[in-house]
């Protein structure tokens, strides 16, 4: 298996950003790790040199290329300035989030749509409503691929109950499946106790890779689950791939809705349109008395829309049922479709597919289990 210590040794053989200096030596090597026989590295430049260090990049991936029991390598260059570091007085502003999410997007092969699903913060369900939603549109007929793009926390090897890892040719990823769904996570690759311990530029890299090295075959969307916040994996899907709209999970409380609110400002910011907001946890029923308790408030993801003017997709309950079957890799839309939790999901679907297919607006049935 290769290790970090064998690709620092052939790095040596790599000259640094001053054209003399050995990689390693050089100090501009800002992040490296290897996970299943892929190698992620990360170096540290000048931006005002970025075209001059293009060479360094590629002698670097060649020579990682060859090393035994690599199977992937993906070499990226970041400008990131030390904190209180000035831009030379000549360099042009750099593009706002906007420009740069239209300036470097390229469509995935064979994949029609892709969306996000986001939240502003974690614990709001939002990884068991992209497996649900990406189930509820294979209902209607739909092609679905999921992307976990939560490279520090994926869930989706557990709802979906997928163990070992995807198969490869050395260069594209074969991704997993489970109840007609594609399935790609960083979780495949490593163990559920290693914590990722990475750097945005790795990040960057790895997100860019599982998207585009990945043999999706012919979807009608796939469904990136997004890890909470508003950070550098959110702004690698909106600059290198054409998103079709996001997503955004909430709680009812006043303080997630502060979060959720980033969230849709984020995503307009960059210029991608919102399909809807979404109420998780809305309510919850008493298995043995059925009274109804608004644990966490009720209505607020509903009113946040409104006040927002985006779309109000549902509410989804918490209930026992649904963490159950999502602790144990089922998810709740695959074993029990005809079940009233399934209807949930299957409602948001249809409006996020509506609002794919440019239907025109309507409201959306309220689906509410006694």
């Amino acid at each position: 298996m290769i290790t970090e210590k064998d690709v620092l040794a052939a790095l040596t053989r790599v000259p640094g950003p001053d054209g003399q200096t050995p990689l390693p030596q050089s100090g501009a090597i800002a992040g490296m790790t290897t996970v299943g026989g892929k190698v992620y590295l990360s170096i540290a430049i000048d931006p005002a040199k970025s075209m001059a260090m293009e060479a360094m990049r590629r002698t670097a991936e060649t020579v990682l290329k060859g090393l035994p029991g690599v199977s992937g390598v993906s070499v990226t260059l970041t400008s990131e300035q030390p904190a209180g570091a000035q831009a030379p007085a000549t360099a042009a502003p750099a593009p706002g989030p906007k420009a740069q999410a239209t300036s470097r997007q390229t469509a995935i092969p064979g994949v029609k749509r892709i969306i996000a699903v986001a939240s502003g913060k974690g614990g709001v369900g939002k990884s068991t409503t992209s497996a649900n939603l990406a189930l509820g549109l294979a209902a209607l007929g739909w092609r679905v691929g999921v992307l976990d793009a939560d490279i520090y926390g994926p869930s989706m090897p557990r709802l979906f109950g997928l163990r070992g890892k995807p198969e490869t040719d050395g260069k594209i990823i074969k991704p997993m499946e489970a109840y007609g769904i594609k399935v790609m996570s960083i979780g495949f690759l490593v163990d559920e106790e290693v914590a990722m311990i990475w750097r945005g530029p790795m990040v960057q890299s790895a997100l860019t890779q599982m998207m585009r090295d990945v043999a999706w075959g012919e979807l009608d969307c796939l469904v990136v689950d997004m890890p909470p916040g508003t950070g550098d994996a959110q702004l690698t899907m909106a600059q290198t791939v054409p998103l079709a709209g996001a997503v955004i999970v909430s709680t009812p409380q006043d303080l997630a809705l502060i979060d959720a609110r980033r969230a849709v400002a984020m995503f307009k910011k960059v210029n991608i349109p919102i399909l809807g907001v979404l109420e998780n946890m809305s309510y919850f029923l008493c298995p043995h008395c059925g009274e109804r308790s608004d644990v966490f408030a009720h209505g607020g993801a509903r009113h946040e829309a409104e006040r927002l003017e985006v779309p109000f997709l549902g509410e989804v309950p918490l209930h026992m049922t649904i963490r159950e079957n999502s602790d144990a890799g089922r998810p709740v839309v695959a074993v029990e479709p005809d079940g009233a939790h399934a209807a949930v999901y299957k409602s948001i679907a249809r409006g996020v597919m509506q609002s794919l297919e440019g239907g025109a607006a309507r409201a959306f049935p309220k689906i509410v289990i006694e």
